[in-house]
């Protein structure tokens, strides 16, 4: 089969840490055909989506004393060509965010890759509709409490009732911009001028989860059953466990509770095409549902001696494989 990565440029990759080079690596150890390129290489011709590609291989990384080990050399690039995305049996929908309008635009055109020909991950017209944050107001009984707004008034009386909130840019990635504030702050005004961009931008306020001190986990989940969990736990003086922002990793279980979140959540994921998805849950709270390069199954496959990666890739193999 042949696989298509959309991606960040590779050598910007850490073969470590990265999902998307544990999806190539998977499937080239699964015999498959890997293939790459960026946004800006699509195209549409005679109503199709076509891209400059670049045909690679991977080394695999080893783990050597629990830590994962990659040689310099990690990828080979074999060869480019210009090619329909038809030709493909699937395409991985795997650059970083944020969502710019660059990568709105790169959706549109995989609106016009024919779904029952190639398999798309996720669903462009998912990942349109399911901004990392908003997407969870949907699921009211599984999220703290939660205000989107950019007014300093709503935004504080929020605070008021709370005592405390974390702030969240709509658009962020990796934890970045997210700032704990308490009520009676006396750098509130500034902070919501900076957050909003001077009220012209919504920004997300939840109440604050005490327990997250006790870790952020990351449940990935593949066609809305969960496969996997890491948690990962603040440092030094930080609040936030994002392994961005040097969060540490801790090997975690699935509790019922957090279950019963991914059975609320399946049914919707699976109707907008959200295949691959990395859900945040603080005590037992859904905080964020990640769409556009979910990241974790290196430091899961590491923790638990698993491999999410290969699992992928073979469910990936048996949707494609019911299209002949």
């Amino acid at each position: 089969m042949k696989f298509l990565f959309i991606i960040d440029p590779i050598a910007k990759l850490d073969p470590k840490h990265d999902t998307s080079v544990a999806f190539m690596e998977a499937s080239v150890t699964l015999g498959h055909e890997v293939f790459i390129t960026q946004m800006e290489n699509l195209s549409v011709k005679n109503g199709k989506a076509w891209a400059s590609v670049e045909k690679v291989t991977l080394k695999p990384v080893e783990i050597i004393d629990c830590h994962y080990h990659a040689v310099n050399d990690w990828y080979e690039i074999l060869g480019k060509e210009i090619l329909p995305l038809e030709e493909m049996n699937a395409v991985f929908m795997r650059t970083d965010p944020p969502v710019t309008i660059p990568y709105l635009y790169t959706t549109y055109i995989l609106d016009l890759v024919d779904p029952k020909k190639t398999l798309v991950v996720n669903s462009p017209k998912g990942l349109r509709n399911a901004n990392e944050k908003m997407y969870a107001l949907q699921f009211e009984s599984v999220i703290p409490e939660t205000i989107v707004s950019q007014s300093k008034e709503f935004i504080s009386e929020f605070l008021e009732q709370h005592q405390a909130g974390v702030i969240k840019p709509l658009g962020g990635k990796g934890g970045e911009g997210i700032l704990l504030i308490e009520s009676g702050d006396r750098n509130f005004n500034s902070l919501i001028e900076i957050s909003t961009k001077r009220g012209f931008e919504p920004i997300m306020v939840q109440t604050f989860l005490p327990k997250a001190k006790e870790g952020d986990k990351r449940i990935i989940l593949l066609d809305g059953e969960p496969i996997g969990a890491v948690n990962r736990i603040p440092t030094g003086k930080e609040f936030r466990g994002n392994m961005a922002v040097g969060g540490r990793i801790a090997k975690t279980e699935i509790t019922p509770k957090e279950r019963e979140i991914c059975a609320t959540l399946a049914p919707k994921l699976k109707e907008d095409g959200l295949y691959f998805v990395g859900i945040d849950v603080i005590g037992g709270y859904l905080t964020e549902i990640n769409v556009t390069s979910p990241t974790g199954i290196r430091e899961i496959d590491l923790l638990d001696n698993v491999n999410l990666g290969k699992q992928t890739i073979q469910w990936v193999e048996n949707q494609v494989t019911n299209f002949d």
